[in-house]
């Protein structure tokens, strides 16, 4: 398979994730600013799982531009990425018509950390597949942020039965931690 294809499944896939998403936005039914306020919480987890999808999207795609090989364990871990993103939806608006409950945000925050070890697995099966250039390896280097991620998940989802607030810091943080650019992957792609 090209990457080329790869590349516009994951993204059809990725902006209809977004598309679902939005669609949970509804308007109030009153016409003042006050009666936005219920919608604060739907909001806020919108735009959250927005930014981690953006930051799937950005990461995907310098992966796969950095990329040379397609096999079919770069499918198959593409496809189980994919699928746990697809889930987004779900945790995002559990999250936000329950308040920020204990229970959604951390079920919310299991969907994450299952997300964040797929990207890792994506990342792991490029790296490892036949013919792939080494430079690819020398860009990801040692993915400190793709080895952080998911431990700040984990610690952030047993956080969330008792303060559910702090997790969904944290779950902010960790896109904080990602907006901050790896000039590497770019040296690849241009090299």
């Amino acid at each position: 398979m090209s990457k080329g294809r790869i590349e516009a499944f994951s993204d059809g896939v990725i902006a209809i994730i977004i598309t679902i998403m939005v669609l949970e936005l509804r308007p109030p039914d009153g016409t003042t600013l006050e009666s936005l306020r219920p919608l604060v919480p739907t909001f806020l987890s919108y735009l959250l799982s927005f930014a981690l999808l953006g930051t799937y999207w950005n990461n995907h795609h310098h992966l796969l531009q950095a990329a040379k090989v397609i096999d079919a364990r770069v499918l198959w871990a593409n496809l189980d990425l994919l699928f746990w993103l697809s889930l987004f939806p779900f945790g995002t608006a559990w999250v936000g018509r329950s308040d920020f409950a204990p229970m959604p945000v951390a079920v919310y925050g299991g969907l994450l950390l299952v997300a964040a070890l797929a990207y890792y697995l994506l990342v792991r099966m490029l790296i490892a597949a036949h013919g792939q250039p080494a430079a690819l390896a020398e860009a990801v280097g040692r993915d400190v942020k793709g080895k952080v991620s998911p431990v700040l998940f984990a610690v952030a989802i047993p956080i969330a039965v008792v303060a559910p607030a702090v997790s969904m810091v944290v779950y902010a943080g960790v896109v904080l931690l990602w907006l901050v650019p790896d000039r590497r992957m770019e040296r690849v792609i241009r090299g």
